[in-house]
């Protein structure tokens, strides 16, 4: 939508068609497949729910790399880790390829302020680098694959910070503090920026989602992975994807990723 506001001609296809509806409805133009789409477009971007998504939409038969040509740019916003994109990339057959994803939700993307991590070739970065401009703040983090790379750091704080959050709750009510004074303590400690993100769910008790519940629990697991391939101890991550399995067990995955605390305080989610 910011992309048609800003003057972009658009060509938009989604794996549910509604979304694409909609958009056509404000002057893109929507086609049957993602390969469509790509040769249609002089820059592509996919942002998807995870590596097996990606491998479908960009390498199925009708995907973006079928569509692409020499000269065109695909960039992927979804949070898939580096090795996932770079797998997907090293296949492309024509075009050059970044990523791009993103720290924000549905209002930061609305209202264009997302946090963009573009790992792309200095050519590549010049390219995009205006269209991504629409959408939020662009900072260029290295090669192609660092976008990827450093989304997935990003989000094993924000992801962990949940988790922690939820034990600094769970030893204050065990020392018998009052919950409001805990938490308006925490809003100034250093866990307070998520207190002020997701202090109103904690209390209460209702979760919508910005950041869906599953979709951090897929992104901590690929954090712990990446980390098994690497050699790298990363025992925080390792007990915030205890957690996050926890969660997701206990709510639907469709909830925000911080009922992560409900579950770590033994407290069943409102209706």
């Amino acid at each position: 939508g910011r992309l048609l506001d800003a003057g972009h001609q658009v060509t938009v296809w989604n794996r549910s068609p509604q979304p694409a509806e909609e958009l056509a409805g404000r002057g893109a133009v929507a086609v049957a497949s993602a390969r469509e789409a790509a040769s249609a477009s002089e820059l592509t971007i996919t942002m998807l729910t995870g590596p097996e998504a990606l491998e479908d939409v960009v390498l199925g038969p009708e995907g973006v790399a079928s569509g692409l040509e020499d000269g065109r740019l695909w960039v992927d916003m979804s949070t898939v880790g580096p090795e996932a994109f770079r797998s997907a990339a090293g296949r492309l057959t024509a075009g050059t390829a970044g990523d791009a994803p993103v720290r924000g939700s549905v209002p930061q993307a609305t209202d264009g302020t997302l946090q963009i991590y573009v790992g792309a070739s200095d050519e590549d970065f010049t390219r995009v680098a205006p269209v991504l401009g629409t959408l939020g703040d662009v900072r260029h983090v290295g090669v192609p694959g660092a976008g990827a790379a450093m989304k997935l750091v990003v989000n094993t704080a924000l992801i962990a910070s949940a988790a922690l959050l939820g034990e600094c709750l769970a030893l204050g009510d065990g020392l018998e503090l009052d919950r409001g004074v805990l938490l308006d303590v925490l809003g100034r400690s250093s866990v307070g920026p998520t207190v002020s993100a997701k202090g109103d769910n904690v209390a209460s008790g209702h979760y919508p989602p910005a950041f869906e519940l599953r979709l951090a629990d897929k992104d901590i697991h690929l954090v712990v992975d990446a980390a098994h391939r690497l050699g790298t101890d990363l025992r925080l991550a390792e007990a915030t994807q205890a957690w996050m399995d926890a969660a997701v067990e206990a709510a639907d995955g469709e909830v925000d990723f911080s009922a992560v605390v409900a579950t770590v305080l033994g407290e069943p989610l409102r209706p």
